[in-house]
This record gives C-alpha cells, structure tokens and sequence, in this order.
C-alpha cells in the first residue's frame, strides 16, 4: 500500500478532518446521554478501555491486511519474524500512548467544553513545534511563525473571557500528559524519520502502534486507579461490563475512527516540511473537527453551544490553517518566476 506523498499535504489533512468529525461526535454522545443500567451517562473513563482495546485490534488488522508490517523492524521468535520497535520508535510509541488516551478524555471532562480543551492542548503543541524545530537545526519560516502567533492571540482571547483556567485536577492532568507525549514525540519523529520516504512512515507508524496502544491501556488503568479525581472511578465497569452495554457499537465505531485518524496523522506529522508547518495544520484541523462536532452536537443534539469567545479562537486558527496552506506555494511561485527572469 503506497502513501504517495505525492498527494497535497492539505488533501491528507481533510481526510484527517473528516474522519476526525465522527470520533468527536461519537464520544460526546457516548458520555452525554443517559445509560439504563447506571441511571447516568457513561463517563469518558467509562468507554476509553473499549475503544482502545478496539482501536488496538483495528490498529493490528490494519497493519497486517496492508502489509505495512514488511517495512518493520524484526526479531525472530522460532520461526516467526515479528515486527519490534527501534529504541526510537519505542520511545515515540510512550509519548503517542500518552496522546492516546489523553485526547478522547479531553472530551468529556465535566464543565469544561470541548473547544476550550482543543484550544489549551493543540495551542500548546503549536507553541513547542518551532522549539523541536530549533533544537534538530531545522529552518522555520516566517509564515509558521505567524501562524504561532495567531494560536497565541486565540489562547489568550478564550482562556480571558473565561476568566482564567479555572480547570479540575483531571483536566489539568489531561493537559500535561497531552503536551509531553507530543513534545516526545515530535523529537523523536523530526530526529529519525521526516525524510518523506513512504517505507520509513510505513515502519515508523508500524513500531510506535505496537507499543502505544498496549501502553495505552496500562496507562488508562494507572490513571483510573490513581484517584486524581472523582471521575476516574469505576474503571472495573469500564473494561468488563460495558461489553454488554447497546452503547457498545457507538464505541466500536469510535475505536475505528480513531485508528483511521492516527493514520492519516502520521502522514501528515511525518512529512519532510518543518514543524511548524506540519504540527500546525494536522493540530489546527483536529480543532477544528472539535469545535465543529461541538456545533453539531448544539444544533443537532441540543448540547451546549461552543462560547463566542470559543468560536472566534477557532476562527483564528481556521485561518492560521489557510495561511500555512497558501503562503509556502505563493512563496515557490514566486521564487521559480524569478528564477526564469534571470
């Protein structure tokens, strides 16, 4: 199965949108509404082990029905050569198992909305990528320096007309996971494999998945079992009993859509352009997917409408997306019409 980096980065990063749009929905439904047997809504910690566990098998199918697992690294255990990470990818695969279960949470904190998690987590990661970037001796341009700058004034502009943080100790917790999973791993991937090889993407996502996913879980039971806070309770219910749950095929669904989407990010993550190019685009579309299924959810479902403030952030970044996509082709069209004058 070819990658074809051929195809426009911003045509990957729709892909990624689309598919993103459904997960969101679908797991703020989940923790929405009510569950016969529990008299209450399923909490976010409730349906993560599910879907996990699902994306790990549709993640392993994936790999195998594809053939990406050809292009891995391998260890001989008897007569079979299975796929096993680099120390690397080993590594990548700890900060993605962070990201994993993170970010589905993030959707279902109690009193906090969905776009203002989007804002703090993927302005965070916005803000780090030119610092990676810095750090490994890669060129950042100016178009990705403004685009920083204006997931910055939409930071500011949200977290002010709430009046400040004011989070729980769970969303505090989501927040940091979040960022250092993703710093680590966007070391690791600018460090051994953004060369815009299709083999070296196809081993990279195959050796950081058969390591995060399974972390992943282990990590949610840790968590769940912490007691940070009063939500992360009941994981028992949440990897036994919720098998015979009818919210069971919402939840399968959402494993699915969020192996689909981790493919489509490691494509866009993994391409040669810089960081700060990459990150803000595949980050800013993952916000815009947030906000738009929290729209829907308001429209649709009745839920809570996102705030104005909220909105007018997610604006900004919809335009940091456009101005990443236009400014480096206006730039090369430019430089090569002045190349045939001279």
């Amino acid at each position: 199965m070819k990658l074809a980096f051929r195809f426009p980065l911003e045509f990957i990063v729709l892909l990624y949108l689309l598919s993103y749009l459904p997960n969101v929905i679908l797991t703020k439904l989940v923790t929405s509404q009510p569950n016969a047997a529990l008299g209450r809504p399923i909490t976010g910690l409730e349906t993560l082990p599910a879907s996990l566990i699902i994306s790990l098998v549709t993640t392993y199918v994936f790999i195998w029905l594809s053939g990406w697992h050809r292009d891995a690294n391998k260890i001989s255990l008897g007569r079979l050569r299975i796929p096993f990470p680099t120390r690397y990818t080993f590594l990548s695969g700890i900060g993605t198992a962070l990201v994993l279960f993170t970010v589905p949470l993030s959707f279902t904190i109690t009193n906090v909305s969905i776009p203002f998690m989007q804002l703090l987590m993927r302005g965070d990661i916005l803000l780090i990528a030119p610092l990676v970037d810095i750090a490994f001796g890669r060129r950042v341009r100016w178009w990705s320096w403004l685009a920083l700058v204006m997931v910055a004034i939409a930071m500011v502009l949200t977290i002010s007309d709430r009046g400040g943080l004011n989070l729980p100790p769970i969303a505090i917790a989501t927040i940091l996971l979040y960022t250092f999973g993703y710093f680590l791993r966007l070391a690791i991937m600018t460090k051994v494999s953004k060369t815009g090889d299709d083999a070296s993407v196809r081993k990279y996502f195959v050796e950081e998945k058969i390591v995060a996913l399974p972390l992943a879980i282990v990590a949610l039971a840790a968590l769940s079992m912490s007691g940070i806070d009063r939500n992360t309770s009941g994981l028992e219910w949440g990897f036994v009993e919720v098998w015979t749950q009818p919210e069971i095929l919402q939840i399968a669904l959402i494993g699915l859509t969020l192996t689909i989407v981790s493919v489509f990010a490691i494509i866009i993550l993994l391409h040669p352009s810089e960081n700060s190019y990459c990150v803000p685009l595949e980050r800013a579309a993952s916000l815009v997917a947030g906000v738009g299924g929290a729209v829907l959810l308001a429209w649709i479902w009745g839920l809570e409408m996102p705030s104005r403030s909220e909105l007018i952030g997610a604006g900004i970044l919809i335009g940091a997306i456009v101005l990443l996509s236009v400014a480096p082709r206006t730039f090369a069209a430019v430089r090569e019409a002045k190349a045939e004058e001279r």
